[in-house]
């Protein structure tokens, strides 16, 4: 059973999401909030697996939220839901630690499945935004001094490993590296597992920004 908090200013549209998640047995809803402070509470009060946090609202807006129950330490993982196909507060909120991006107008289906893989440590995109939210997040990404490829975690990585993070962040599937590379899915989700674990990130998201943190991806590379 996954437990899920929502986070959303529009009562209608709590509800609405409120009665999906609730049609279904695999999901429980322990709360709603209206606004990112009562979120931040909420979060560190019900200790939900996935925060379906919505982005622009009064006050504390969605992104202060995600940083701060990120930086809590709270096991929740945040599925970010924006109105249009590219916000431009998306960015900031893979900064904040955010663990995926879905449009609000996702299919049921979509919404359900985009849950699923958040509670279980992976990050999930809609397919319309993927591409374009990692280059906005490259072009809006800070300039960071020094050299970044001289980064130590980089030092941790096997050769392999290196080439399954550059392929991660070139935003390829683990379908896709496994046919690159010829290796089985289950191997590449393995490589992946680690590479997670030795850069510190807390999902394929996290490890994307790493990479192009350091150089290993470029805006519009295939």
């Amino acid at each position: 059973m996954t437990t899920v908090l929502i986070v959303d200013d529009q009562h209608l549209q709590r509800y609405g999401f409120r009665i999906l998640l609730e049609s279904v047995p695999e999901t429980d809803v322990v709360g709603e909030a209206a606004h990112g402070a009562e979120a931040v509470r909420k979060a560190a009060e019900l200790r939900p697996d996935v925060v379906l946090m919505d982005v622009r609202m009064p006050g504390m807006d969605g992104i202060e939220a995600t940083r701060r129950i990120v930086a809590s330490g709270d096991r929740s993982r945040i599925l970010v839901l924006t109105t249009f196909d590219l916000d431009e507060y998306v960015h900031a909120a893979l900064r904040a630690g955010a663990s995926g991006f879905l449009l609000k107008d996702a299919r049921p289906e979509e919404l359900l499945a985009g849950i699923r893989a958040v509670a279980a440590g992976d990050a999930v995109i809609a397919p319309a935004l993927t591409r374009r939210i990692l280059d906005e997040y490259a072009r809006h990404r800070p300039v960071l001094p020094g050299d970044p490829a001289e980064d130590p975690r980089l030092s941790t990585l096997t050769d392999r490993e290196r080439e399954i993070l550059e392929a991660v962040g070139k935003g390829w599937t683990n379908g896709e590296i496994a046919a690159h590379f010829v290796l089985s899915e289950s191997t590449v989700k393995t490589h992946v597992g680690r590479v997670l674990a030795k850069i510190g990130a807390r999902d394929r998201i996290q490890a994307v920004i790493f990479a192009y943190d350091i150089g290993l991806a470029r805006p519009n590379e295939g």
